[in-house]
Parts: structure tokens; sequence; C-alpha cells
């Protein structure tokens, strides 16, 4: 079964879909105009504005939502198996999908603004969404609707409870069966509560669980602040096969780093537009910013401080594509939590591994809850929420999914994990690629109102965008109306 897994991992990820995601974001990065750079400060400043309706959350809460799908075990773990996969330099192009990915996230969290839609007395949108509205492919969208659901609810959740076990297991040395089925409890006590309790858990858990751990690992690189250069150097000529230790490792090294990237902040996978799309805002283009910011709290601050830290302590592996390893200061220990455990360990041997198993206890639990919430949207695209057993069936699942993955081997869990992530990858940058004009022409329009000196609203009747609902005629008097 592994072997069969194997096989269809090699396809999904191929050079392929490394190229076409590095393409996608290097069009999207030309076509906003670098936006990334550009909007840094106006992404923070509507970060905090707007508030929640009966309709959808606010946009601070739609960010909470996506930054819990956003950050988790990819920014513990996934860092680690980046580097002893890939060596130091996977880190740089971890780096480099995210800046790029950036623009890609604006892309598709627009557009899951534009064609949202109300169902079940909520807003709901994402892929499924705009493919059939904006692209007017319902088979295309219908494909992607049940690839989503499956891979939210079957391939991932096991690669987060089964880092949750791991740690918890080599900190406190819990059996990662109970772990397991402390987990699925809590998770099903949350997930039986809907996407408002989703919404509100994260609000409170995101900001606490991001805090403490970057806070955390600052403390370590500040008592390290001299080796910095030597850190970033080291990535940096790792990255281009230019460090003689990692030499013959520059494909390893963008293969890695962009798949555990894109598995880390998922722009342009097509999770964050759910999220977004379930936003109260005005205007399209300020939950795409919102979005925008996201990939860089994720990559660029989590991921970074969980590399510096393995590296500045040097407990890592690095495995040679040809067999064996090309460093091995850990013999014995897989890739995975362990190595950012044992960063830790070396500045404070009594709290390190108990700290960064509570930490990915609230990353990776937090990314299971959006995963819920991401198939349950697509479960309402397809119109089977209303069978009430259907959702009892996609509970069950993913609980299932969740106490299975966290006794099964990791590699076979990441493996699957990686499937689910490249299939939708795949699917939506493919979509965006051919919606990219709604999305461009709603950030022009936002820029235009913003230099008149107004707070920008959406009207897809005068922009010539059909089938966005949600932005005409009553539903755009409403919007204006709570603005006055």
């Amino acid at each position: 079964m592994e072997s069969i897994i194997s096989a269809i991992n090699d396809i999904v990820w191929s050079n392929a879909l490394i190229i076409l995601c590095l393409g996608a974001g290097i069009y999207f990065s030309i076509a906003t105009r670098f936006l990334q750079v550009r909007y840094i400060r106006e992404m923070i400043r509507l970060l905090f504005n707007g508030q929640s309706s009966k309709k959808g959350v606010s946009s601070f809460q739609a960010f909470s939502i996506a930054i819990a799908g956003r950050v988790g075990t990819g920014n513990i773990a996934g860092v680690a198996t980046a580097i002893a996969m890939g060596g130091p330099g996977a880190v740089f192009w971890m780096w480099v999908i995210a800046f790029l990915g950036s623009s890609s996230a604006f892309i598709e969290a627009t557009l899951g603004q534009i064609y949202k839609q109300v169902k079940d007395g909520e807003y709901r949108g994402g892929p499924a969404y705009y493919i059939e509205k904006g692209l007017g492919m319902k088979w295309y969208a219908v494909v992607f609707a049940v690839a989503t659901i499956v891979s939210m609810a079957l391939f991932l959740p096991g690669v987060q409870s089964n880092s949750i076990a791991s740690s918890m297991y080599t900190a406190f040395e819990v059996p990662t069966a109970a772990t397991g089925a402390g987990v699925t409890v809590l998770l099903a006590l949350i997930i039986f509560g809907g996407v408002k309790r989703i919404g509100k858990v994260a609000e409170v858990a995101v900001p606490f669980m991001a805090g403490a751990y970057i806070l955390m690992t600052l403390i370590i690189i500040v008592a390290n602040i001299a080796e910095v250069p030597a850190v970033i150097s080291l990535i940096v000529s790792s990255a281009f096969d230019a460090e003689p230790a990692f030499a013959g490792m520059f494909g390893m090294a963008i293969s890695w780093g962009v798949k555990r990237g894109i598995y880390s902040n998922e722009a342009g996978q097509g999770t964050a537009p759910h999220a977004a799309a379930a936003a109260e805002v005005s205007h399209p283009a300020k939950q795409g910013l919102v979005q925008a910011f996201s990939v860089y709290v994720d990559t660029l601050f989590v991921c970074t401080a969980t590399a510096f830290m393995i590296l500045f302590t040097g407990q890592y592996n690095v495995v040679n594509p040809e067999g064996g390893f090309v460093v091995e200061n850990l013999p014995g220990i897989a890739y995975g939590p362990e190595y950012t455990q044992q960063a830790v360990n070396t500045f404070f041997p009594s709290l390190g591994s108990g700290f960064v198993a509570v930490s990915l206890l609230l990353f990776a639990f937090t990314t299971i809850m959006a995963y819920y919430y991401i198939a349950e949207t697509n479960l309402s695209y397809l119109n089977a929420k209303g069978n009430k057993w259907l959702l009892w069936v996609l509970r069950a699942l993913i609980l299932a999914a969740t106490f299975y993955g966290s006794i099964k081997t990791a590699e076979s869990a990441w493996m699957l994990g990686d499937i689910g992530v490249g299939i939708m990858a795949w699917l939506n940058v493919v979509a965006i690629l051919l919606l990219r004009k709604p999305a461009l022409q709603a950030l022009k329009d936002y820029q235009a109102q913003r230099k008149a000196g107004l707070d920008p609203v959406y009207n897809a009747q005068r922009l010539g965008i059909p089938n966005a609902g949600e932005w005409d005629g009553k539903e755009l008097e409403e919007k204006k109306l709570q603005q006055a």
C-alpha cells in the first residue's frame, strides 16, 4: 500500500506542479505590480477593520480561520522535513514560494469574495463556487469540491494528529492512541458547534499560539544573534548548490522547499478562499489583501523562526538522495517535530520538548478545525448539507481520520497529506490563472477608490462581472447602509 501511495505522490508532485506554482506566483506578482510589497501597511490596517454580521464573520475572524489552516504542523515538522530532505537551501525556496505565493493568495481570496453566496444562512465560497460562476464549468467545480472533501476529511487530518501524537510521546511519553483519542474528542465538541464556533475558537487560539511560539523563537534567535548572518549565508548558498557540504542537492532543495512551502502557507492550494469568502467586507480586495498578509505570517515569520532554531543548534539530519546521510547530527531520529524539540531543548532543557509539544497541539488542532470548515463548505456547495446524514458522515470521517492518523507511521501520513495538497493545487492554480481578470479588475477598482479618498465599495455590475450576486442590487445597498 505504501508503495502505491508513494507512486501516486510522485506523479502528483512532479516538476510540472512545482513549475506551475512558481510560474503562477511570478505572473501574479508582475500583474499586481508586486502588491505583496506595496500594500503591506494596508494589509495590516485592513486586518483589524470590519465587523461580523449574521451572514459573515469579521475580517480578523476570517484571517484567524485561514491562519488556523496555514499555521500547523508544516511550520514545525514540515520545516524539519524540508531541511532533512532538501538541506538548509530548502528554506530559501520556502521563502521564495511564500513571497510569490502572497500574490496568488490575493487572487484566490478576492475571487472567493467576488463569487460568494449565502447558503445555510451564512456566506459560503471558495474555488468550487468561483469555478462554476466565473468559468461556467460545473463539472470542474464538482471535481474540485469532491477532491477537497476527500483531502480535508481523509488525507490531511492524519498529518496533523500524527505530529501531535509524536511530539506528545517525545515530551511526556503519552501513548499515541491516548493523544489521538483526546484530540478526537475535543475536535468533536467544536465541529458540532458549527462555523461560528470555529471562528470564535480560532479568533482566540490563533493569536495566542502564534504569539507564544514566536516569542520563544525570538528569545533563541536573540541569544544567537551573532550567528544570524552565517545561518542566512548557509541557507542562500545551499539553495544554489554553492555550499560544498550540500553540493548536488539543488533540485531537492527546490522540490522540498516548494512542496513544504505550499503545504505550510497553502498559497494557491485553494483552502484559504473558503475562509476569505466568509468575511463581511465592503470590497473583495480587502479580504484579498488580508489573506495575502497571512502567507507572510505563516512562512516568513513562523517557518523562518523554526528553521533558524534548528540551524542555529545543528539539531538536524540531511538525507543523501543517493543513500545515507549528508549530515547526521541526530542518529536514530527521523525527520519531524523532534528536530524542533531538540533545538529548543538545547536552550531550555527542562522546557523545550513540552513547549513544542503544546505549541504543536494548538497549531495542528486549529488546522484540523479549519479542514472541517473547508470540507463542510464544499459539502454545502454540492447541496448535500441538507441531507443531515451526509453531514454526520463527514464529521465521522474527519474524526476517524484524526484518530487513525495519530497511530499510523509518519511517512505514510505525510505522503497522503502531500497527495491531498497536490491535487487541490493542480485544480486551483489552473482555475485562478483562467479566472484572473475579475480579481485584477477588483484590485484596480480598489486602488482607484482609495486614491479618491473613499472607503471602497464593490459594484460587480459597474465592472461588468456577471454571477456575483452578493455584490449586485439590494446586497450592495445593504453594504452601503452598514458602512454609513
